[in-house]
């Protein structure tokens, strides 16, 4: 007699399933705001027109958060799950390319989410 294999539905799988970052360890999701993937910092670097100057107003290291401003005077709230806040306190030049939500500190770049 066989046991009946216990399928799990892909919900279920998803609901249990943490990016590691969550435990202290390096990101193992590429969605907004955590580990910048390959072909988005590529793009984003191939798109060289809509990277946008801006100055970092609010960075809060524990929460992930960053409050930008762009030298034209708009403001973008991103969240950051891998040190951006770290890397850019209050004060920092930065660059952000908003469509495919990367942020530029001097030559490091991260994956962030725009909202």
């Amino acid at each position: 007699m066989s046991t009946p294999l216990n399928h799990l539905s892909p919900l279920s799988v998803r609901e249990r399933s943490a990016c590691m970052c969550r435990h202290g360890f390096a990101c193992s999701s590429f969605a907004a705001g955590h580990a910048l993937h390959l072909i988005q910092a590529r793009i984003a670097s191939a798109t060289s027109a809509e990277w946008a100057d801006a100055i970092v107003e609010h960075a809060d290291a524990a929460s992930g958060d960053l409050l930008v401003r762009t030298l034209d005077g708009t403001s973008h709230a991103l969240w950051n799950a891998s040190g951006a806040a770290l890397e850019a306190p209050a004060g920092t030049p930065i660059a952000l390319h908003v469509r495919y939500g990367v942020l530029a500190v001097g030559r490091t770049q991260f994956n962030v989410a725009v909202g």
